[in-house]
């Protein structure tokens, strides 16, 4: 797994010493505002936010692929996470999928950078790993997020419910137009 960058990010696999970025990340109570229920637990200690990293670790192993730590290309600075991850289990009657997601700390919103990294995720997914077939689903409410799957190609599906929250399904298969 080579890390990969676009104009303005550094897209690489995490690890643990991102855990205090991911604690940051993780229990702001904004980021959780449409997680609901499908967000995950927030974590109590730097120690929860280093076995979120070795879970996701243990996806590189067994999958290939997992979220990725994204970093400000100038600088360096822990912003989030973006990536695929194998969804093996059921979601929307789907079943292992691969699931295009992101979570960026507030002070890095309304910049383009989830947009920038859904993208170079979405090309990366389609071009280097040759998938057929790309998901996403968000919050029925969260219409930052939703902007941003729609603007990178995804198609809009059905709606469902996700651990209590009304989530919105999107997909895209290959072939796609080109992507810029």
């Amino acid at each position: 797994m080579q890390d990969f960058t676009t104009e303005r990010l550094l897209l690489r696999p995490l690890h643990l010493g991102d855990a205090a970025g991911m604690f940051e990340l993780d229990t702001d109570p904004a980021v959780h505002r449409y997680l609901g229920g499908i967000g995950g637990p927030r974590p109590a200690s730097l120690a929860d936010s280093e076995a979120t990293i070795r879970f996701i670790q243990a996806q590189y192993v067994a999958n290939g692929i997992g979220r990725w730590a994204v970093l400000l290309r100038s600088t360096g600075e822990f912003m989030g996470w973006a990536g695929l991850k194998l969804v093996t289990d059921q979601v929307n009657g789907q079943r292992d999928f691969y699931d295009l997601g992101y979570r960026f700390i507030p002070r890095y919103w309304g910049q383009g950078y989830g947009y920038e990294a859904a993208l170079a995720w979405l090309k990366h997914g389609f071009e280097n790993l040759k998938l057929p077939r790309i998901c996403a689903y968000a919050d029925a409410n969260n219409a930052g997020s939703r902007r941003i799957l729609e603007k990178i190609g995804l198609q809009p599906g059905n709606e469902f419910v996700e651990g209590g929250t009304r989530c919105v399904w999107y997909e895209a298969v290959t072939p796609i137009p080109p992507l810029s």
